[in-house]
């Protein structure tokens, strides 16, 4: 262990941490209105209706593959009666097919973006760069995987990358473990770390905006106008009514011409 492993390993994570999170806050104080994914299904949706829960759902199987290889530790599944091998195939057969599906569906969505003429104009350098960091991180992750079956020399990763991950969030990182990791998993840390520090500042940010308030908001009543009742059997109302204020109100009672009485006369 030596002075680069320390700031790779020991540092580095930490400013990753306080990048994403400080560049989430200042990203939703400053640019609410930019904080969107910037649809572009107006202008093309048949592939768009492939590629995109191809990705997205793709990307949810990954990271939930990440997170049982990453937070369990392999006494949690040998306690439960999992041998090592079998959670391998597992792992490797699921994450396999869940990297794959992702890197695919980004491809599409990729291809879509480049032939169709307003998604393309409509693509800023930000997205591009955004797309490179992407398939980065696909390919780094796949990597690791083929070379993990292939590679008898790869260290295991459940003793290496996933304790040094745990040790992080207690603020004790043993920086150690991750040096001793294998070179795939070094490059395919660092990518990712890259791509959670550029996440706040891309159109990621999307990600962390969770509709749930649409669990809990009231039900739209929808009427046909067939269902409206008949002229006359109810006292029909306008959906709105006017309104005023008092002084425009006073000043109309004043500005009012007194009303003439026909066939009176005043006596003098």
């Amino acid at each position: 262990m030596n002075v680069i492993d320390i700031l790779l390993w020991g540092v580095l994570p930490y400013v990753v941490m306080l990048t994403l999170v400080g560049g989430l806050i200042w990203r939703y104080k400053y640019d609410q209105f930019g904080w969107t994914t910037r649809s572009s299904q107006l202008y093309e949706s048949r592939l768009l209706r492939i590629a995109s829960p191809l990705f997205h759902f793709g990307i949810l199987a990954v990271l939930a593959g990440h997170i049982m290889g990453l937070v369990i530790p392999k006494s949690w599944t040998e306690a439960v009666g999992m041998s090592e091998h079998a959670y391998h195939f597992l792992a490797l057969s699921i994450g396999s097919v869940a990297g794959v599906g992702t890197l695919v569906g980004l491809v599409l969505l990729i291809v879509r973006r480049r032939l169709t003429g307003p998604v393309f104009m409509a693509t800023t350098n930000n997205d591009k760069f955004m797309y490179v960091m992407l398939v980065g991180a696909l390919l780094a992750g796949l990597a690791t995987t083929v070379l993990s079956v292939f590679d008898p020399s790869t260290v295991d990763y459940r003793e290496t990358v996933s304790p040094w991950f745990r040790s992080l969030w207690i603020l004790q990182p043993d920086v150690g473990a991750m040096a001793a990791a294998s070179t795939s998993f070094h490059v395919h840390v660092l990518w990712g770390m890259a791509l959670f520090a550029v996440w706040p500042f891309t159109r990621l940010v999307h990600a962390f905006t969770a509709p749930l308030h649409y669990l809990f908001r009231p039900y739209i009543v929808y009427r046909s106008r067939g269902d409206s009742p008949r002229a006359g059997s109810v006292d029909i109302r306008r959906g709105w009514e006017p309104i005023g204020t008092q002084d425009r109100a006073g000043s109309r009672r004043r500005t009012r011409p007194p009303r003439e009485h026909s066939g009176s006369t005043r006596a003098k």
